[in-house]
C-alpha cells in the first residue's frame, strides 16, 4: 500500500483496475478506513486458493503467503481469514476470482519458501 493513501481509497482503486480487465474482487471484510492490514484470498476457481498478507520487508511492502503450502482449499482459506478477522477487526479481507492466480495489487509476491508471515 502507498503509505500516503488511506486503505479504503487504495483498495477501491485496485478493485476498479481489476474490474476493467473483467476480474472481480469482492470485499469480504472492511477494516479500518485509514489503515489496517490487507489480506487477499486469490480464488483460482478450481477449489484452490492463495492467501496473501501484506507485510513490510525492510522498506518495501510485499505480499507474503500465509502458508508454506502452495495453495489452500476453500475451507482452509476461509477458516484462516475468519480467525484473522476475529483477532483483528481492523483487517481488510478481499477475494480475487482469477483462474491465473494473479494478485492484482502492487507489490512483490513472495514464494511460499520465502514467506515471512
Amino acid at each position: 500500500m502507498n503509505d500516503d493513501l488511506p486503505t479504503d481509497f487504495w483498495v477501491s482503486a485496485q478493485i476498479r483496475i481489476a474490474a476493467q480487465s473483467g476480474v472481480p474482487i469482492v470485499l469480504i471484510h472492511k477494516g479500518d478506513p485509514s489503515s489496517g492490514t490487507v489480506l487477499l484470498k486469490i480464488n483460482r476457481l478450481d477449489g484452490t486458493n492463495i492467501v496473501l498478507s501484506q507485510i513490510r520487508l525492510d522498506e518495501e511492502r510485499v505480499w507474503s503467503p500465509v502458508s508454506d503450502k502452495p495453495t489452500l482449499s476453500d475451507s482452509e482459506a476461509d477458516a484462516y481469514l475468519a480467525r484473522q478477522v476475529d483477532f483483528d477487526p481492523d483487517v481488510w479481507v478481499l477475494e480475487i476470482e482469477d483462474k491465473q492466480g494473479r494478485c492484482w495489487f502492487p507489490g512483490r509476491v513472495l514464494s511460499p519458501t520465502e514467506r515471512l508471515a
